[in-house]
């Protein structure tokens, strides 16, 4: 089975990413087999590459209809996605749940990777 399998929701837009020390940045969410991708609309110049594995753990929050998914990374940093939509963000946070718990299964049954 490949990764990309496992995505309900391939796609958002209108996703706000909050860092810390940064500004927030409205973008395009996409989410593929080996990476979570976040682009801006404005410029294109800021993105966001984070590996599946880079993950350690995630949060999901809601108010009324904006779902908020915040993503504690390996190297310590964090992330705070706004999604809108519950449905979206639901699925976005499972899609992650999931091919994060894949990739470690598949690196503890192949160890030669």
């Amino acid at each position: 089975m490949e990764f990309a399998e496992l995505i309900k929701t391939p796609r958002v837009d209108n996703v706000v990413l909050h860092r810390p020390f940064y500004p927030a940045v409205e973008g395009t969410l996409c989410l593929t087999g080996h990476h979570l991708i976040l682009s801006s609309r404005q410029d294109n110049t800021e993105e966001l590459w984070l590996l599946h594995s880079n993950i350690d753990a995630i949060d999901k929050r809601f108010v009324g209809s904006v779902g908020t998914i915040i993503i504690k990374c390996k190297d310590f940093r964090i992330i705070q996605l706004d999604i809108p939509g519950m449905e979206e963000c639901l699925n976005i946070a499972s899609s992650i749940e999931v091919m994060n718990l894949s990739s470690i299964l598949f690196l503890a049954h192949n160890p030669s990777c």
